[in-house]
């Protein structure tokens, strides 16, 4: 599937580049910007069929930034002190805004592609995917900006905090985004369909059962600490 390979390609390149991140993230943003706009341009000019193939999926299928979002979210997972949470912790922010950059990509071309079928019969699972589009966006939004440190000084500690646990409900709205896409082909018998379900459910359900447990496991910790 192509979204696996992209996010196993992903996880290689940002931990390759994690200091590179770190220490130049407007380099990255911009690149970000950079494919965006090449996306676009395709619109314009004929692209090589393997250029073309390539753009569409990491942007328009948005899989880079669901691949971005999916690092960005098992990273929460384990422990601060581990391997994986003292190399990426740091960059979690850089690397949210880079997928927030992507996805605005993918959004404005479905909202180009539905905005001439206004009044026009659309099929009740692609209603439910729009009205999930909006709040996404809106959402995205939110925690775009305030991933930017020069955003993140301005407030207070405690609005930060409230508004970055929108994540939550952002991942899980992305999960019933691509499900009201990707079920009713499923349903019909679609192969194609029916493994991107169960490959984005083991993504995202495995996801919430493993924060949850970590969330348990912190609170245990936290709590034995403050008895010693």
């Amino acid at each position: 599937m192509t979204f696996l390979i992209t996010l196993a390609a992903t996880c290689l390149f940002v931990f390759i580049c994690k200091s590179l991140i770190r220490k130049a993230p407007y380099a990255f943003y911009a690149l970000a910007v950079v494919v965006v706009i090449v996306f676009f341009a395709g619109e314009f000019i004929v692209y090589p069929r393997p250029v073309h193939d390539v753009v569409f999926l990491l942007v328009q299928r948005c899989n880079l930034a669901l691949a971005l979002f999916v690092i960005v979210m098992f990273v929460g997972v384990f422990p601060r002190d581990s391997f994986i949470g003292r190399w990426l912790r740091p960059i979690r922010a850089q690397l949210s805004i880079i997928a927030c950059i992507v996805s605005l990509g993918h959004m404005v071309v479905y909202v180009l592609t539905y905005l001439p079928r206004i009044g026009i019969a659309i099929p009740t699972n692609v209603i439910v995917s729009l009205i999930m589009a909006v709040v996404l966006f809106i959402l995205l939004i939110l925690l775009g900006v305030t991933s930017f440190d020069a955003v993140k000084k301005r407030m207070t500690a405690e609005s930060w905090k409230k508004i970055q646990k929108l994540a939550y409900p952002f991942f899980g709205l992305v999960y019933i985004h691509l499900m009201a896409m990707l079920l009713p082909a499923a349903l019909k018998g679609g192969k194609a369909a029916v493994l991107s379900v169960a490959v984005y459910s083991v993504v995202f359900i495995g996801y919430g059962m493993l924060r949850v447990i970590r969330a348990l496991l912190d609170s245990r910790k936290k709590a034995e600490e403050t008895v010693l």
